[in-house]
Order: structure tokens, then sequence, then C-alpha cells
């Protein structure tokens, strides 16, 4: 894949982004458009004290690629390219336009066998196609990730890879569950109420069979411990909380609870509960309405 031309970014700290400054304590941004226009709000994810945001329609996505790898059993390394890959190519936005017939998160190529342009406009064939690819390169887990990314690319441009590794490992990490209360979402009141069946059907999607109930309270249980790997009830109870914040803004989430923590939309933090903790696993998201 090509890298396509980046739009002017307008802020200080997305200069330091592009340059790959990483500034402990100081947020660094991947941009501040989405679309073109710029965003208000935001999601971050933390790493050795440093915070990297993206817009919530980018952490939709990213949700959406770590989902993939929790769902199929695979390291966080996969995320970490996985994310990587997609903020180089399309800045992790499912766009319908590219260099020559490059479409998609991945930015794939009808022309290069990746699939039908309406496939690969569909986020979830385009995410599992390229992991498809990923598994078959042998030891792609200790390779560099221009190169792990670049073996199923074939980009014009391997050494942009790099740039965004640390901001894709630190979202790659929170996704899967390994940095507990590091990844949160500054949303505004979501307009409307939120759906369960929705939520279900998006969970199904993303991380596959997730058991799920829905309390007296309406909240809706989901059970982590059906996930692969399910004996780390811990880590994958994480995964599945931080992934319904990084997805609260099109689902209408409202509040998330994991262990002895919750995720509360107007607060923004993760903060203690001052229940008991939930069992191991066990994560409730509240939604609007």
């Amino acid at each position: 894949m090509t890298r396509r031309r980046r739009r002017a970014w307008t802020a200080p700290l997305a200069l330091l982004g592009a340059l790959g400054v990483a500034v402990a304590g100081v947020v660094v941004a991947l941009d501040a458009l989405d679309g073109g226009t710029v965003v208000g709000e935001r999601c971050t994810a933390e790493l050795d004290g440093t915070t990297y945001a993206l817009s919530p329609t980018q952490s939709d996505n990213a949700a959406l690629v770590v989902g993939a790898t929790v769902r199929r059993g695979l390291p966080a390394r996969a995320a970490t390219i996985g994310i990587a890959t997609a903020l180089q190519e399309s800045k992790l936005v499912n766009i319908d336009y590219g260099d020559r017939d490059s479409v998609g998160l991945f930015q794939q190529r009808p022309s290069q066998g990746w699939g039908t342009v309406d496939q690969i406009m569909d986020p979830l064939y385009s995410t599992d196609a390229f992991l498809d690819v990923l598994v078959e390169v042998e030891g792609y887990e200790a390779l560099e990730i221009t190169d792990a990314a670049q073996r199923v690319q074939r980009s014009g441009f391997p050494d942009a890879y790099a740039q965004h590794e640390t901001r894709a490992r630190a979202w790659a990490s929170s996704l899967s569950g390994y940095s507990p209360a590091t990844l949160t979402c500054e949303l505004r009141e979501p307009e409307g109420p939120g759906s369960a069946d929705e939520l279900l059907a998006r969970a199904a999607r993303d991380l596959g069979t997730v058991p799920s109930s829905v309390a007296e309270d309406g909240a809706v249980v989901l059970d982590a411990t059906a996930l692969p790997g399910g004996s780390d009830a811990g880590r994958l109870g994480w995964a599945v909380a931080q992934w319904a914040v990084a997805v609260a803004s099109p689902q209408r989430v409202t509040g998330v609870a994991v262990a002895d923590r919750t995720w509360e939309r107007d607060g923004g933090g993760w903060e203690p509960s001052g229940t008991p903790a939930l069992p191991a696993g066990q994560v409730r998201v509240t939604l609007a309405g």
C-alpha cells in the first residue's frame, strides 16, 4: 500500500506526533482532524506516563482491530501491528478513497486480490483479511513493526509504519487488557438512548462469543471468561471493559464497571467503585436512557 498525503495539522501537539516525539506526562495527539473536521471529543490510551489520543471514530475502529485479535486468541503484538498499519494507511478511518484503487482501514486494493470494494469497505472483513495474512508471516511477533507490516501490505513507504508504533502499542495494550484502567474517553452527552441489542451485536462482531445478560437496572453484563485464554479472566475483563469505553460514543455507553473500578461518561477516568469487586472477567455496561 502507498502512503497517503497527510492533511495539514493545526496544533503543536500534533506536530510532536508527526515527529514521533513522546513527551512524558503530556498528550501526544495523532491528529485533531476526523474527516476534515476539528474534533472536540477524544479518547486516550496511556503508556509509560504518556497519553495518546484518538478521535471517537478512530477509537471505535481501534476497538474493532484489537477485538479481532482477542477473538482470534492472537498476541498483543498482532494488535500493535494492526493499529500501526491502519494509522499509517488511513489514519484509522474507514475511508472510501485512496491511492489508485485502495480503500478502507488498511487501504487494500481489489486489483491485488484483497476482495471487492464492498468487502474491503467492511472493517470487519478488511481487519480479518489483514490478520489472515499477518499470521502466515513466520515469526511476525519478533519482527520490527516495519518489516511485519510490510510483508502484509507491500507498501511503497515501508519505513513509515514505525512512527506509529508507540501509539499503537499503547492502544493495543489497553484494549488487550494488559494495561488496566488506561483507556478513557471524554465525550459529549449521548444523543438518544442506547440499545442493548446493538451493543451485544457489536460485541459479537468484534469479540466473538461473549455470554451476556441484562441486569434488573438495565445494565448489560458481559462475561469475558468465554474468550480465548479465558483462564486469564482478570486481563480479559479489562479488555472487554476498555473495549466498551472505546465504543462508547456510537453505542451511547454512559458507564462501565469491572473489578473494583468504574468509568463514567461524565467523569472521564477510572475511579474506585466503592462497592464489592465484580467477579473476575465480568463487565457491566450502562447505556443511555
